[in-house]
């Protein structure tokens, strides 16, 4: 143990002082460009990979923003796109495929078997409209006392199928199955004007058969009319009025009996 006190003693020991340092360094002239040469070394900047205090590299012109805000100025983020990027997206209900002014010209076309149909608008795959007037027919059936749905849904099911393949085969262009499946859709809006009726009083007579008939002419003109309007068929429109009359003539042995 007493070497090792020794030992410990003979290290620590030493016989510098502050005061040396300083005379050595106001001593004689020679030591005075040495004393120069450290300071202007604690001068320079430190090298790029040097650990530097981080008090010492704040300056005014490095940072000005706050902790968590960072300071962005206009021009940044005009050059990221964010001001511009919001304002080029579509609303909500177009990306969804809901037109309503679509959804009413379609509904004026069916209303209206004279008028004209547009057959770039004709030709959306909108389904909006029918699943409404789909449900529309299953509540009126179902205010009459007949709970109908899975047969207004199995029949339009199969209708639109059997439609699709009958115009694949008479149009050179073809045609979609959700353009099939809209424009029956859409064309389904008189029959629920038929079968509102048959809440009001029975259309199990000559009466009822006679507005039945006409309900399902009214249907078969209307969506042979935007078929053909749609798929550039002209002179075929009887053509595609007879299948569509029978799939509606279908509907209207629901609402009637």
């Amino acid at each position: 143990m007493s070497n090792f006190e020794q030992f410990h003693f003979d290290f620590y020991q030493s016989n510098y002082t502050i005061d040396d340092q300083e005379e050595g360094c106001t001593s004689c002239g020679s030591d005075k460009n040495l004393c120069e040469s450290r300071k202007s070394q604690t001068e320079k900047p430190p090298p790029a990979g040097a650990f530097v205090p981080s008090d010492m590299l704040l300056s005014p012109q490095s940072y000005t923003g706050q902790i968590l805000q960072p300071a962005y100025s206009p021009d940044t983020l005009s050059q990221l796109g964010y001001a511009d990027g919001f304002a080029e997206e579509p609303p909500l209900l177009e990306e969804l495929g809901i037109n309503f002014e679509h959804i009413w010209q379609k509904t004026l076309t069916v209303l209206n078997p004279m008028k004209p149909a547009d057959g770039s608008i004709m030709n959306e795959t909108d389904l909006t409209g029918p699943m409404v007037f789909c449900l529309a027919l299953g509540a009126t059936l179902l205010m009459a006392g007949k709970v109908h749905f899975g047969y207004v849904y199995g029949m339009s099911a199969i209708g639109c199928l059997a439609m699709h393949a009958l115009l694949n085969l008479m149009s050179v262009s073809g045609v979609s199955h959700g353009c099939v499946a809209s424009v029956l859709g859409y064309c389904l809006l008189p029959m629920v004007i038929l079968s509102s009726s048959a809440v009001l009083f029975s259309l199990q007579g000559i009466p009822g058969t006679a507005l039945a008939l006409f309900i399902i002419g009214w249907c078969s003109l209307s969506a042979s009319k935007i078929f053909t309007s749609a798929l550039a068929m002209e002179g075929q429109q009887l053509l595609i009025a007879y299948p569509c009359a029978l799939l509606y003539g279908l509907f209207a042995l629901l609402t009637v009996f």
